[in-house]
């Protein structure tokens, strides 16, 4: 007769075991909302990650646009200093060769 409870016993151990229950029920959605939100930042580091990719390349081109362009500046400046340094050097010599009567 030791196996047999009562009732009252079995009502107590009912209700811890619906109180278990629920207390492993919050745990259990808190840790699906959890898990839904760890998914929700992955897609959102894959997002950024593939814009990153996209702002690299675009950022690339750019970089090769603004060499082409400043190279344009650069042999345009030189030629115009070239230009310049020729002109000079001309006046001066005109100069000398009419000053020693050339």
């Amino acid at each position: 007769m030791e196996d047999v409870i009562t009732r009252k016993e079995h009502e107590e151990f009912s209700k811890r075991i619906d109180e278990e229950n629920t207390r492993q029920n919050h745990r259990i959605n808190a840790l699906e909302e959890t898990v839904r939100q760890i998914g929700s930042l992955t897609t959102s580091v894959e997002k950024l990650a593939t814009s990153m990719e996209s702002m690299l390349k675009e950022q690339e081109k750019q970089g090769k646009r603004l060499e082409t362009l400043e190279g344009r500046d650069g042999e345009m400046w030189r030629k115009v200093v070239g230009y310049l340094i020729t002109g000079v050097v001309g006046i001066v010599l005109g100069f000398v060769f009419t000053k020693i009567g050339m």
